[in-house]
């Protein structure tokens, strides 16, 4: 059984539909595919109805936009109950701080040189629940300011970078007790990806454990054999189900990133979501 338990669609910053992904998924071969877009669900029902027409199960997930002591980290969460009030009410809060950004970065984009509109942006954003930075990478490119989306956040739109304005993101620990208040199981994603292994440390990870963390996505196309080893281990010491998935975003990312790049074993999605 082939599991992909990471991928986002146009409802996020992905690059296919919900049904276009899940149909994707299927002619590569997958069995589950789990669809995670940034703080919303609103993939959900068309990724289902998809799922249902060419035999494949469907993980209804989410990656939600978290920080641990000015660390930006993403929890994926996966089968919670969508209309849990306090969880919605914080998706809320996420969702508007992306928003709320916007015009202060469309400001520093324009004082460098590279004015944009916010309607350039929302245009090719399309059905996304809320605009993201690659959505302004998208505009950025459609104007001839940049090659393609590595360009914009290698150059301009990360911490340290020109163009980048903070948001707000939700608590991490609140974040993992508000996934798990609503029936839901969360998962660390590329718990040590780029610098983000010196403050991810085996310590946090077993707080986070003893606050009801489910899992750490093991397998990742930013995690080398090192990372991987490391994770799997403290996953096994925590008694953490260890996942893998390709963060697949269409062309949104190169093609380290294709569907079914990580895989998670049968066993440890059992252990996720039994």
């Amino acid at each position: 059984m082939r599991i992909d338990l990471h991928t986002h669609s146009t409802r996020s910053d992905g690059t296919d539909t919900p049904a276009e992904l899940v149909r994707k998924a299927k002619l590569e071969g997958l069995d589950v595919v789990a669809l995670t877009d940034h703080d919303a669900t609103e993939g959900w029902a068309e990724a289902q109805e998809a799922a249902d027409e060419v035999g494949l199960r469907l993980i209804r997930g989410i990656e939600i936009s978290t920080q641990y002591e000015g660390l930006s980290v993403h929890l994926l969460g996966y089968e919670f109950d969508p209309q849990n009030e306090p969880l919605v009410e914080e998706l809320h809060r996420v969702l508007g701080g992306r928003n709320d950004r916007l015009p202060r970065l469309l400001d520093k984009l324009a004082a460098l040189g590279m004015p944009l509109t916010e309607q350039e942006v929302l245009a090719v954003a399309g059905d996304a629940a809320a605009w993201g930075r690659p959505h302004v990478a998208d505009a950025m490119i459609a104007k001839g300011y940049i090659k393609d989306r590595d360009e914009a956040f290698r150059d301009w739109l990360v911490p340290g970078k020109p163009a980048y304005v903070g948001r707000y993101s939700a608590d991490l620990f609140e974040a993992v007790r508000l996934l798990r208040e609503a029936g839901g199981k969360p998962v660390i994603a590329h718990a040590w990806a780029r610098d983000s292994g010196t403050k991810i440390t085996p310590e946090l990870l077993a707080k986070l454990a003893e606050t009801g963390l489910a899992g750490v996505e093991v397998d990742h196309p930013d995690h080398d054999a090192r990372a991987r080893a490391g994770l799997a281990a403290i996953a096994d010491d925590l008694g953490l189900a260890k996942t893998g998935a390709s963060d697949y975003h269409g062309t949104g990312k190169g093609p380290a990133f294709h569907l079914g790049a990580n895989l998670t074993d049968p066993a440890e999605l059992e252990r996720l979501l039994g």
